[in-house]
């Protein structure tokens, strides 16, 4: 029987001691060329981004002082925005050249604003600023 025990312990210790599979590098400077690599794929350059911006139609939900919740479409490439309130009633809005920020009105309605702030005024009712929630 002992015969038989030491081959067989040969033969399991060299299986033991075959090729390892091949790892990626996990040394620093490979590991951040990688890294560097994949998020230069993925970065848009800014024209990009406002190309996006400028030719599509972008929604905004806006929360006023006044209670009122705005629903705002940006129809960039129709220069429109049309503006749905909570009670269910929606104006459609034109582009006006504003020096910084956006400007839209019509009929008696003016949506004025920058980063996430804007000024709400409808007819007969005083302006509320309001706050862009998403």
């Amino acid at each position: 029987m002992k015969r038989l025990l030491v081959p067989a312990l040969a033969v399991l210790s060299l299986a033991a001691c075959g090729r390892q599979p091949a790892q990626a590098p996990t040394d620093g400077d490979s590991v951040r060329e990688r890294a560097e690599a994949a998020q230069t794929a993925r970065r848009r350059t800014g024209a990009e981004v406002q190309d996006r911006a400028l030719n599509r139609v972008i929604r905004t939900v806006y929360l006023c002082n006044d209670g009122q919740r705005l629903t705002v479409d940006f129809d960039n490439p129709r220069q429109m925005a049309t503006v749905r309130n909570s009670e269910g009633g929606a104006v459609d809005l034109f582009q006006e050249r504003s020096a910084d920020g956006i400007w839209y009105r019509a009929s008696g309605h003016d949506l004025r604003g920058k980063g996430s702030m804007a000024t709400w005024s409808a007819d007969g009712l005083e302006p509320t600023t309001c706050r862009a929630v998403d």
